[in-house]
């Protein structure tokens, strides 16, 4: 496929290799011109313009994460360089995890709920509307958790029954649903234009 958006083929961003549906992730993100990097030790985050975190347990994900100091240099990473939650991910980003409690990198000021939607059965795909342009958006739902609360900092780009289903702060972004699973690259492309323009920023601070 050739890629969608020339000036994103300098951008290095990494997939979470850990669990979850990393793999389309990772097609996205080379669709649309980036090198997508599996990422399965935390000296492999060195040199990332991004990260995404993709779906799973956020059990097991913290899990994988004690092991070698990836937490730690995860949480250190989250604090300046542009990350993607998506399900799992965006409860690893969240400050607060309810139903029940669990630890976190706490970097958006979000509360969310774990498995809120009910259990793999009562899972959907929806279409509505956000603020991207280009129309209606899919997402696919599989067990999805609930963004209960945003901080005034968190900027609500879609939402699903008046509850927030995508989320921006800064240089972070947060899904509860899949977009890896539709064929609609548009979430993966404002996080890629995050990164490019945070990369913008960061070379022109420096020169």
């Amino acid at each position: 496929m050739a890629p969608e958006s020339t000036h994103l083929t300098n951008l290095k961003i990494g997939v979470l290799a850990l669990q979850g549906a990393y793999a389309a992730h990772a097609e996205a993100v080379i669709a649309l011109g980036a090198k997508a990097i599996l990422v399965r030790r935390p000296d492999q985050l060195a040199g990332l313009d991004g990260l995404i975190i993709p779906g799973g347990e956020s059990t097991t994900f913290l899990r994988h994460l004690e092991r070698d100091g990836f937490f730690a240099a995860l949480d250190t990473f989250v604090r300046d360089t542009p990350t993607f939650g998506t399900c799992a991910g965006a409860i690893l980003l969240a400050s607060r995890v309810e139903n029940p409690t669990q630890h976190s990198l706490a970097a958006m000021d979000i509360t969310v709920e774990r498995n809120a939607y009910g259990r793999q059965n009562d899972s959907t795909i929806r279409t509505a509307e956000t603020t991207l342009p280009g129309g209606p958006l899919e997402m696919v739902f599989i067990r999805a958790p609930r963004i209960s609360h945003t901080g005034p900092e968190v900027e609500v780009l879609a939402t699903r029954d008046d509850f927030p289903v995508l989320v921006r702060q800064g240089h972070l972004l947060a899904a509860t649903f899949h977009p890896e699973l539709s064929p609609d690259h548009r979430v993966h492309r404002l996080f890629l234009t995050l990164a490019a323009e945070h990369k913008s920023a960061a070379v022109e601070s420096n020169a």
